[in-house]
Order: C-alpha cells, then sequence, then structure tokens
C-alpha cells in the first residue's frame, strides 16, 4: 500500500515539478512585467486558498481532535515563521553583496518548495484525491517561484543557461519532500496525522496572506488583478464540486 501511494506521489508531482523548470525558462527569455506577476500570485493565491478550504480543513474537522490541531497549528506556524526569519536574515546580513542576496532569496525558495513537497506526501497519505487537488493548486505557486527565482537572476545579470540550470535544481527539493511526506504520514498514528495535517493547513494559509498576497499587493491593484483571485478560488472549487465521489487522474 505504501508503494502504491509513493508510486502516486512521485508521478504526479512530475507536475510541479515541470511548471518550476518552465517558469525559469520563461523568465530567462522573456521577463514579466510586475503586472503579470501581480496577476499570477493572485491567481495562485485563489487556487491554493480553495485548496486548503476544500481539501485539508475538512479533514481536519472530520477526525474531531481538537488538541492535536491546536498542537499541529502552533507547530506549523512555528516552522513557517522560522523559515521566514532565517530567509530575511541571510538576506539581510549580505544586504551589500547582489550575489548573497540572491543567494538568500533561493534558500527561501528551495525551503517552499520542500514544504510544498512535504505537504503534497501528507495529503495523498490521507486522500487520494486530497494529494491530487493540492498538487493542482500547488502548481501554479511553483510556477511562480521559478518565475520569481528566474526574474531575480535575470536581473543581476546571470546567463540563460545557468538561470534555467538554478530553476531546475530549486525543483529537486519538492520529489524529496513528498517522499519523506509519504514515508512520515504513513508511519504515525491518527493523532500524529492529525498534528500534521494542521501544520499543512497553517502552511497553506501562511503562503497566501503573508507571501503571495502580499507580494502581489507590491504592485497597485487593478480590478482584474484583484479577480483573478476568486478566479483562482472558482476554479478549483468547480473542479472539486465536479469530481467529488469520483477518482481524480485515474485513482481509485
Amino acid at each position: 500500500m505504501a508503494s502504491d501511494v509513493m508510486g502516486q506521489v512521485l508521478r504526479f508531482t512530475v507536475i510541479p515539478v515541470a511548471a518550476t523548470l518552465l517558469g525559469g525558462v520563461v523568465a530567462a527569455f522573456f521577463r514579466p512585467n510586475a503586472h503579470l506577476r501581480s496577476i499570477v500570485q493572485h491567481l495562485a493565491a485563489g487556487v491554493v486558498f480553495a485548496a486548503a478550504a476544500t481539501e485539508i480543513l475538512p479533514d481536519i474537522i472530520r477526525r474531531h481532535q481538537p488538541l492535536e490541531v491546536a498542537i499541529g497549528f502552533a507547530l506549523g506556524l512555528g516552522v513557517m515563521l522560522l523559515v521566514r526569519w532565517l530567509g530575511r536574515r541571510l538576506e539581510g546580513n549580505q544586504a551589500e553583496e547582489t550575489p548573497s542576496v540572491r543567494v538568500g532569496l533561493l534558500a527561501t525558495i528551495g525551503i517552499d518548495v520542500l514544504v510544498d513537497g512535504l505537504l503534497i506526501g501528507i495529503a495523498f497519505v490521507a486522500a487520494a484525491e486530497a494529494g491530487v487537488v493540492l498538487t493542482i493548486a500547488l502548481t501554479l505557486e511553483v510556477l511562480f517561484l521559478g518565475l520569481s527565482a528566474a526574474s531575480a537572476l535575470g536581473e543581476s545579470g546571470t546567463s540563460r543557461r545557468r538561470i534555467i540550470l538554478v530553476t531546475a535544481m530549486l525543483a529537486l527539493p519538492l520529489p524529496v519532500g513528498a517522499a519523506v511526506g509519504v514515508l512520515v504520514a504513513g508511519a504515525v498514528s491518527p493523532e500524529v496525522m492529525e498534528m500534521l495535517l494542521a501544520a499543512g493547513l497553517v502552511a497553506l494559509l501562511y503562503l497566501v496572506t503573508e507571501e503571495l498576497l502580499t507580494e502581489a499587493h507590491e504592485e497597485p491593484e487593478t480590478p482584474f488583478t484583484t479577480a483573478a483571485f476568486f478566479v483562482g478560488f472558482l476554479v478549483l472549487l468547480l473542479l472539486r464540486m465536479v469530481t467529488d465521489g469520483r477518482p481524480i487522474g485515474g485513482l481509485s
């Protein structure tokens, strides 16, 4: 059973890995302007928020273990705040040197991708359909991360070949994190699984509110960029309604 889940996870993680690389390739040859990046961020935020609301949250409520949820929530928040602190400290301590700033940004993106992989693995163990929907949602998010990394490297004069290579390396933590998520979630008790789901919920909410939307709002808002968030939410919500009770992607 565990090997079957692992195989499913590794097959589906090809999608976000390819999206990360695609973002790097696109930005290496065509650097998207701030307005376009804001639209992608809003769209990705809506999709990720919908995934949290339709997949992770209902499963947490169904299990009905409030103490474990509180503990997992606190741990998840602590981890995300620690990641944010480490990223800012690395960039802030070396702010005078452009290459070092890139290292800080790339390290933060790499950690984000690793966390996304962990969430995908945990979601697949909880329910295959939840794993697929979460993979779809996070694919948009890592696409933006690829765009961000490649754009930052391009602004510093990095060659196109190196931009693509670095972006490809940034995608590698995702399948690694997914495999670890499957192994950990498959070996723990239901109580610990509830903690993991609660921590995953925090990670998704943090991703939307403190990363995607925070960066998106650095660009002046327009009705179109604002609507992109709700379009993303609606698309994933409708997808979940249409597929409710039926296998997704050939899973049963």
